[in-house]
């Protein structure tokens, strides 16, 4: 089948842009942005939060009111006050040539501008691109950053390193002063840490990695969402050197993926890539969840 690329009003997010293949769908926001506000199988439900209400906001003095929206986001790391909630709520461009639609909003007040290119499959898959662009006139120092905010109460797992590195550690984790290692959504093995979305549990939690596999997986009722990425070596990356992090509290769980922390030349583009695959299956959670740990194990 081939691709559709076509305008629609979704929920209270105003205009956005449609995806679909046939077999999976994405909406895009085009009233602000530019951030993806759905990813589904074909007449499933949306994978990724929707925060209707505007509960997550920080109003960010002199600069306006950033809102959380939910979906995917692309933001500067680290993350400091003001820019890394330099509000995105102004209309963005959008072009669609050849499967691939480019969303591109204006240049922020600090010499940066965003964008994404989203490339749909014949398939379960969509390619993303996550672009942070210099467009001062000056170097500056920052990685991009980009996360996807899921819901509906899943379990994320997250696989860690077991290259034998002799004398020298082979794994990094990194954890915030909120988070409390005994938190009963926070399980870690040798093979793997997991984390659960509970709609029940306000307490926020956050935890960074370093993920040489090169994928995450986010399992939810009949729903599998893995994210796969090319892990870069040899670079430095913010947060204690993870270039994976992942945050939950009740409302959802974001997957935060972290690129290469250097000065970026005038003109310079960082990038990101990743891929975004969501399958939808008849076989119990349970029976998913144990054949993806013995994936990890093996």
């Amino acid at each position: 089948m081939a691709i559709q690329c076509y305008e629609i009003e979704y929920q209270n997010f105003g205009k956005c842009i449609c995806l679909e293949n046939g077999l999976i769908k994405l909406i895009a926001a085009l009233d602000f942005g530019p951030r993806i506000v759905f990813f589904s199988t074909r007449g499933g439900r949306n994978i990724l939060f929707e925060d209707i209400n505007r509960d997550f906001c920080e109003l960010n003095k002199g600069y306006g009111t950033w809102y959380a929206y939910g979906g995917h986001r692309l933001w500067i790391a680290p993350e400091v006050m003001p820019e890394t909630y330099y509000p995105d709520n102004n209309r963005v461009t959008y072009s669609f040539t050849d499967r691939v639609l480019r969303l591109e909003a204006k240049p922020t007040a600090f010499g940066k501008q965003i964008s994404l290119t989203i490339t749909m499959s014949d398939d379960y898959t969509v390619k993303v691109r996550n672009i942070v662009r210099n467009v001062s006139d000056k170097p500056m120092l920052f990685a991009p950053w980009s996360i996807t905010g899921l819901s509906l109460g899943g379990t994320e797992f997250i696989p860690l390193c077991r290259d034998n590195k002799g004398f020298l550690p082979n794994r990094t984790m990194a954890l915030w002063s909120y988070s409390d290692i005994n938190d009963p959504r926070f399980r870690l093995t040798n093979e793997y840490a997991s984390l659960t979305h509970d709609p029940q549990n306000t307490k926020a939690f956050k935890m960074g990695c370093n993920v040489t596999d090169g994928y995450v997986v986010y399992i939810t009722d009949h729903l599998i969402f893995r994210k796969t990425f090319e892990p870069c070596k040899d670079v430095q990356y913010p947060d204690f050197g993870c270039n994976f992090e992942t945050y939950t509290n009740n409302h959802f769980l974001e997957m935060e993926l972290l690129g290469e922390y250097r000065r970026y030349m005038p003109k310079e583009e960082a990038v990101i890539e990743e891929t975004w695959e969501i399958s939808d299956t008849s076989l119990p959670q349970q029976q998913v969840i144990s054949s993806l740990i013995q994936e990890l194990k093996a």
